[in-house]
């Protein structure tokens, strides 16, 4: 596979042999440039792939151990699974954009919202945005129900924090671990013909180029297993950003957040609330529902209170 690293936002074609794959930094547009014209061996024109855009975040943390490799998952400010979810969006994106920055000067404006040190401080130091984890009860609904009304559907692989899986599996590398998570996600729309645009937050060493490539190269290996084929024709787009400059991450910020509060807390009404648009969960590592894919959650069988998970023995 040839890569091409390009910044801050202009792409290189390269092979789409097992999945063509291009990085670029800060682009907050609807189209990747530069993209040349594909042409056939008879030098005639092949139509442009058609594109998909999807909007990616995580919640959660992939911290496992503490001091003297001490196992501290589900202690004090350590959480009990890492999520990646991944929103498409049924309708055009520069309007939906348009709203969110329009949610977010309202929110700003108002002087009972404004007022609050979690919009404050935000706004102060570049720009206010939605995050669910900072923001405020009150601000957290004002998004919430803007979000139920955008026709979206939503994907999320949760990821249950097991220390001795993460020794073996991961050789106890966080960004390893991320990228495992990561291509579970992705496998499934490594579709023939199509140019995937991933705008993904950024996560440190996790979303740099290397580490995306890896998620990809994992990602290819078990589309073609499952598929029983030796090649994809599909190119990806990593758009590695950040919700100042790429607003519609907040969307998937917020829905990431609505199902990791099952499995943490075994709250259910923020999931319940979104449940018409939330198309599917992967419990990646409950392996106790293996059988008949029970650690897959649709609408015809949901999340409950019963999925929160229980604090490691100590």
């Amino acid at each position: 596979m040839h890569v091409a690293f390009n910044k801050p936002a202009t792409l290189t074609v390269g092979s789409a042999h097992h999945g063509g794959c291009f990085f670029c930094r800060g682009h907050g547009g609807d189209e990747m440039k530069h993209h040349p014209k594909q042409e056939s061996q008879a030098g005639v024109e092949r139509p442009q792939p058609k594109v998909q855009h999807r909007f990616l975040d995580e919640c959660g943390d992939t911290t496992f151990f503490g001091k003297g490799r001490v196992p501290i998952v589900g202690s004090e400010g350590v959480s009990l699974s890492f999520s990646i979810g991944m929103v498409k969006f049924n309708t055009e994106l520069p309007s939906l954009r348009e709203s969110v920055r329009e949610i977010e000067r309202k929110i700003v404006s108002d002087p009972l919202l404004n007022a609050l040190p979690s919009v404050r401080k935000k706004a102060n130091a570049g720009g206010f945005f939605f995050h669910a984890t900072d923001d405020a009860p009150e601000v957290r609904a004002e998004f919430f129900r803007w979000i139920r009304s955008v026709p979206c559907s939503f994907e999320i692989v949760v990821a249950r924090k097991i220390p001795e899986l993460f020794a073996r599996k991961h050789d106890s590398k966080e960004a390893e671990f991320y990228a495992d998570v990561l291509s579970h996600l992705i496998k499934n729309k490594l579709k023939l013909g199509e140019k995937q645009v991933l705008n993904i937050a950024e996560r440190g060493k996790c979303t740099r180029n290397q580490n995306l490539q890896l998620a990809l190269t994992k990602a290819t290996e078990r589309f073609l297993k499952r598929q029983g084929i030796d090649d994809v024709a599909s190119e990806v787009v990593f758009n590695v950003q950040t919700p100042r400059t790429e607003p519609l991450l907040s969307v998937a910020d917020y829905f990431c957040w609505a199902v990791q509060r099952v499995f943490e807390r075994g709250e259910t009404r923020f999931y319940d609330y979104l449940g018409e648009q939330i198309r599917l969960v992967i419990d990646l590592y409950d392996a106790t529902k293996y059988a008949r894919s029970l650690n897959y959650y649709r609408k015809g069988n949901p999340l409950t209170a019963g999925n929160k998970i229980s604090p490691p023995a100590p």
